[in-house]
């Protein structure tokens, strides 16, 4: 299995499609994101409804760390951070996207790597409404997925801090 990465950086990849409201989240996320000073080797990009185009950044990356909205059993706007194994494990998404992220990790485990992922996957209600823009409780999730995100990046966390 290669787990060989050809770059060194820690790509922060955000998921979603704004004009699916609170399903947008990843890419919110990416830009509140970008207002803040990443520490060098820290790599952000705006992933937007994906596809196999984004298969490549994160083939160079030696760590993923992706955002996305997802329909968690939890309340509306609860932040977790997972480290799934597999593909399998990634919690249900609305699967707005043009290649889910279930794909492209898939992808990965056909290509014979091993990704480093870790998930920041905040709790959407999968019954919203359409439209652009987000729901209060997914906006006031941001800041506490950007906090945690540089919290780690900046500290080299690897254990889970958020459940």
């Amino acid at each position: 299995m290669n787990t060989n990465r050809t770059g060194g950086h820690i790509l922060v990849l955000g998921i979603g499609n704004l004009l699916m409201g609170d399903e947008g989240l990843g890419v919110h996320a990416i830009r509140a994101l970008e207002k803040e000073t990443l520490p060098d080797g820290v790599v952000s990009l705006d992933g937007g409804t994906g596809s196999f185009l984004l298969l490549e950044p994160m083939q160079e990356a030696k760590r993923v760390i992706l955002i996305d909205a997802a329909a968690l059993d939890a309340p509306i706007g609860t932040v977790r951070r997972l480290r799934p194994r597999f593909s399998s494990d990634y919690p249900r998404t609305l699967t707005a996207h043009d290649i889910g992220l279930k794909d492209l990790i898939d992808t990965f485990y056909l290509l014979g790597e091993q990704p480093d992922i870790t998930l920041y996957a905040v709790a959407i209600d999968p019954e919203q409404q359409v439209g652009i823009g987000l729901s209060d409780e997914i906006a006031a999730a941001i800041p506490e997925v950007v906090a945690a995100i540089l919290q780690e990046v900046r500290t080299g966390l690897s254990s889970a801090h958020l459940t």
